[in-house]
């Protein structure tokens, strides 16, 4: 540490360093030609001295050359007065700078801030070593130990489809339907999340879609587009989180929303005259079914009443015999045009009002009936 010291004290001087030329191939001087000895040293000082003013080197540069041990002139051994840096120094220096990167290395891979909503999972040589709660925490440093943050209270949504196109699926009564909805969940357990899925949120998508096809394969359009889509939306949501149970994802699934689900676009004319056809269909047989209610009611009443007149028949036959042909001839004759004659010995009479008479033929004549002979005068002796 004394050496460097005072090695920073001493000043630099770039005459003391340009002092002593080491000899060239032009002469031992290095300047060449003064003694007409030979070609004079075209890098050397010219006799009338250098033109111009001359540049003085930065203090990095004479750093670095100093570091290196080179700068200076004289030996070159880097341990002379008019050398650099001693070779013991240089190591000092860059072992200095390593331990420094060493330090900070150290510091920004062992310490670690957790969020209040993260967990991080800490794994040693690629093993799970454990999870890290909120807070500041302390690991061994990196590659040894590696900190993964998870966020375990972000609600994740995944939309179907993404892009906001067709979704087709078959139901339970060979219908396609085009359905959109979304599924949302979170992370419960960070271990599981980050070492049993490759790719986490496409093994959620997937496992959804393939519930939903599942679920859609039992149900009926109807149910599908209509007052079904509860329990749709929960049959999927149950059945999506078995499914990634069985793979240890450490994913929970917090529910499944259908936002659409319709007939495709491009048969959506001829679906809505399906459907009205199968309105008009439902209707008529619900007429049919009303219809048949009340002639089975009816049948039902006189049979009824059946019963009754055969009890009262039982008890008097000939009675109920009379009472019953009355009431079917009162009801037979109830709307004709009737004579009843009860009293005997009286002539029956045709009623022809409102006929017309026939016209006789024109040679026929109308013969009077003769009078009936009178009877003898003074009776019968």
């Amino acid at each position: 540490m004394t050496n460097l010291t005072g090695w920073l004290r001493r000043p630099f001087s770039l005459p003391s360093i340009l002092r002593a030329e080491p000899k060239g191939p032009w002469g031992g001087g290095g300047t060449g030609g003064d003694d007409g000895a030979g070609p004079r040293n075209p890098w050397s000082v010219p006799p009338g001295g250098r033109k111009g003013p001359t540049t003085r080197p930065s203090a990095l540069d004479e750093f670095l050359k100093r570091a290196r041990g080179t700068g200076g002139g004289g030996g070159g051994n880097g341990s002379s007065g008019g050398g650099g840096l001693p070779s013991g120094n240089a190591r000092a220096l860059w072992g200095i700078g390593a331990g420094i990167i060493a330090v900070l290395w150290i510091a920004l891979t062992s310490i670690h801030a957790i969020g209040p909503q993260q967990q991080g999972v800490v794994s040693y040589l690629g093993a799970y070593a454990g999870t890290l709660d909120p807070g500041i925490r302390l690991t061994l440093p990196a590659p040894i130990a590696t900190v993964r943050k998870v966020d375990v209270q972000k609600i994740r949504t995944d939309d179907f489809p993404k892009d906001n196109g067709e979704n087709l699926m078959l139901t339970g009564d060979r219908n396609i339907v085009d359905l959109a909805y979304a599924v949302r969940w979170d992370i419960s357990s960070p271990q599981n999340f980050v070492f049993q899925l490759a790719e986490p949120q496409q093994t959620v998508r997937d496992a959804a879609e393939s519930a939903m096809r599942a679920v859609l394969a039992t149900t009926t359009f109807q149910q599908a587009t209509g007052n079904g889509r509860t329990l749709v939306e929960s049959r999927v949501a149950d059945l999506t989180q078995e499914i990634l149970n069985s793979y240890k994802s450490g994913v929970r699934v917090q529910g499944v929303s259908i936002k659409q689900a319709s007939a495709p676009a491009r048969i959506i004319e001829d679906f809505n005259a399906v459907t009205a056809a199968q309105q008009e269909a439902s209707a008529n047989i619900q007429a049919a079914r009303s219809y048949a209610s009340q002639v089975v009611a009816r049948a039902q009443g006189e049979a009824a009443a059946f019963d009754k007149y055969y009890d009262q028949y039982k008890l008097s036959p000939e009675v109920t015999r009379r009472r019953l042909y009355y009431e079917t001839m009162e009801a037979v004759l109830a709307r004709s045009d009737k004579t009843v004659i009860a009293a005997p010995g009286v002539m029956p009479y045709l009623s022809l009002k409102g006929a017309q008479p026939l016209p006789l033929p024109p040679t026929e004549t109308t013969v009077q009936p003769s009078a009936p002979p009178a009877p003898p005068a003074g009776g019968a002796q």
